[in-house]
């Protein structure tokens, strides 16, 4: 093993189980207009430390390790179609209270964005759908609207995105000619103002903007909107840094469709997954599923690699779906026990087995191991004026009902249990550490370094001579400091901010030269999943013929052993990168070498 520099965190430490596609049921949901993490202050343009320059270097290995345990963003959507919410200075501290450091919102609305002020609370905005043919009509428009509605508030409400309108395709389809037009001009005012590079432009989509979307390998576009806007769209964001944004229901999806799943593929449960018949590919649960489909259907555009962040995706915990083309009458669909389907136990499930997925740091899809899963949770409130009554599923989104009170037991912080039948409950507190995002670029990390080593991270191990200044890259350094400064904070989800160039993770990664690392597998995922990794890495590379019978280490002979063999074998062979070590959630990466009976699983590092 070769001598490593191990970033410390006083807790620790265990894996979590993961969240699967059909055809989408989606009913509109907009917000009438007016006219999301904490962090740590924003690092001073001219660094507080004249810490030594670092040389840009290519990425070294170690940080594909961060990609996979890397949890995601976590946030809600702040809707307020309602007349009995509470007031937003009332909104922002339960926001705090709750750890709740990314809100979207549906407007610009300025009490909510005064209220939001130096939190920093992250902020999506929105260009309401009204304002879309405006924004894209003139340039000078959507300079005015982003001079009203981000600069105004800037630094001191950490406004990180605007929403160009909200599932036009699906609400406002006399809208999607302008749809481009209109990003692409406030695109150009962010950069006039110098805010493109933190703030980004994105639309919400629905998922019906799909044709096809099972298998998930079938997954396109509507023709009538695949080459005219989705084309343009993709490349704009492509070329902005910025992601492709998709409001999804799987919960929703089985409501309309109950015979079509299982209530356990829905809820991301344990069962026995689904197999796409042209991919081979096994999905165990409907969102997976889902977003697989929009990965085809973007790779099928020529778009392989963009992100996809989930503005919108919830569990109705009461209420029923419109029925019968458009009629009045409504009713509750039943699941196949005979109970209703849209329960508080059953939003329970689901959106506690999406929390801990999202920061346990289990986002990678069968097709996209190493995909991103940023989430926005719909809804904040219960808001009694959307929907046709009480009995609307529209009405029941909410995390919270109108008196702040939980409708049921969540966690923002950290992954927790309750999730109603399959959720594995974690100890009292996850352990975390701060790394830097290499994506964002040498200057920015330097800035954000400069401010940590400033503002009490210890350094010094990263000068010239110290036990970690190799590898000498700003990504390394800064990873270091900001850990530094992290853990100095008592881990405060706001402590690992820097202006968005780092991200806190839930693996403790190597932060010095070339750290040994081994994959192994997560027994918790059952047999079945085991077996089918199992095949896949022993057909794809990984030397499995000493866990053959009668090999040195076919003892003992239970299915982990085996797959730990053989995961590790064919995680070496592709040079350690992280996305080797996912096996759809079924593998995991280690860092003390581990034995299989008695065999020593071998490092290539």
């Amino acid at each position: 093993m070769h001598a490593e520099c191990l970033i410390t965190s006083t807790l620790s430490s265990m894996p979590l189980p993961a969240i699967n596609s059909h055809e989408p049921c989606r009913s509109s949901r907009t917000q009438p207009s007016s006219s999301s993490s904490v962090r740590p202050p924003v690092p001073p343009q001219e660094g507080s430390m004249a810490l030594t320059r670092l040389v840009g270097a290519a990425l070294p290995l170690l940080f594909f390790f961060f990609s996979r345990a890397e949890a995601g963003a976590l946030g809600v959507s702040y809707g307020r179609v309602a007349n009995d919410l509470p007031d937003p200075a009332s909104v922002v501290n339960l926001l705090k209270q709750n750890g709740i450091t990314m809100v979207r919102i549906y407007d610009a609305n300025p009490n909510v964005l005064t209220s939001l002020a130096n939190t920093g609370i992250k902020v999506m905005v929105m260009v309401p759908n009204e304002n879309v043919a405006d924004v894209a009509s003139a340039p000078s428009n959507a300079l005015q609207w982003v001079r009203d509605n981000v600069a105004a508030y800037r630094p001191a409400t950490q406004i990180h995105a605007v929403a160009v309108g909200n599932e036009v395709f699906d609400s406002r389809p006399d809208l999607n000619s302008a749809l481009v037009p209109a990003m692409t001009n406030v695109q150009a005012a962010l950069a006039q103002l110098g805010m493109a590079d933190a703030v980004k432009v994105t639309t919400p989509v629905a998922f019906d903007a799909l044709a096809e979307s099972w298998p998930p390998s079938a997954g396109r576009f509507k023709d009538s909107i695949a080459q005219p806007v989705m084309k343009p769209m993709l490349d704009l964001l492509q070329s902005t840094g910025s992601y492709l944004s998709v409001n999804y229901y799987p919960y929703l999806t089985y409501m309309a469709q109950p015979d079509a799943f299982t209530l356990d593929y829905v809820l991301a449960n344990s069962n026995p997954g689904v197999v796409d018949p042209d991919t081979k590919l096994t999905y165990y649960n409907l969102l997976d599923a889902q977003r697989d489909a929009t990965y085809y259907a973007m790779d099928k555009l020529g778009f392989a690699s963009l992100a996809v962040g989930h503005t919108e995706h919830g569990a109705p915990s009461s209420g029923g779906l419109k029925r019968g083309g458009g009629g009045r009458r409504r009713r509750l669909l039943q699941a196949g026990n005979g109970g209703a389907v849209a329960t508080v136990a059953n939003a329970q499930a689901y959106i506690n087995n999406l929390m801990n997925r999202v920061l346990a740091g289990n986002r990678g899809t069968p097709h996209r191991p190493d995909a991103d899963m940023d989430v926005y949770i719909f809804a904040l409130f219960n808001e009694n004026q959307k929907g046709a009554g009480a009995d609307d599923v529209e009405q029941h989104f909410g995390l919270f009902y109108p008196n702040m009170q939980k409708v049921y037991e969540f966690d923002f912080r950290r992954p927790t249990g309750g999730g109603g039948g399959g959720g594995a409950v974690p100890p009292p507190a996850t352990p975390s550490w701060c790394v830097a995002k290499a994506g964002v670029g040498d200057a920015r990390l330097q800035a954000a370094l400069d401010y940590a080593c400033g503002h009490g991270a210890d350094c010094s191990a990263i000068q010239p001579g110290g036990s970690c200044f190799l590898p000498d890259t700003k990504a390394a350094h800064a990873s270091y400091a900001f850990n530094s400064y992290y853990q100095s904070m008592n881990r405060a989800a706001g402590a690992c901010d820097f202006s968005g160039a780092a991200s806190i993770v839930y693996q403790q990664p190597g932060m010095c030269a070339a750290t040994a690392s081994w994959c192994v597998a997560n027994a918790g995922v059952g047999d079945a999943r085991l077996q089918t990794a199992l095949d896949y890495a022993c057909g794809h590379g990984a030397d499995c013929s000493a866990i053959q019978p009668g090999g040195p280490c076919f003892q003992p002979d239970t299915k982990a052993s085996h797959a730990s063999y053989a995961f590790n074998s064919y995680y070496q062979s592709k040079g350690r990168a992280a996305v080797a070590c996912d096996f759809s959630g079924a593998g995991s990466v280690v860092y003390q070498q581990p034995k299989v009976g008695n065999c020593v699983l071998p490092s290539n590092g």
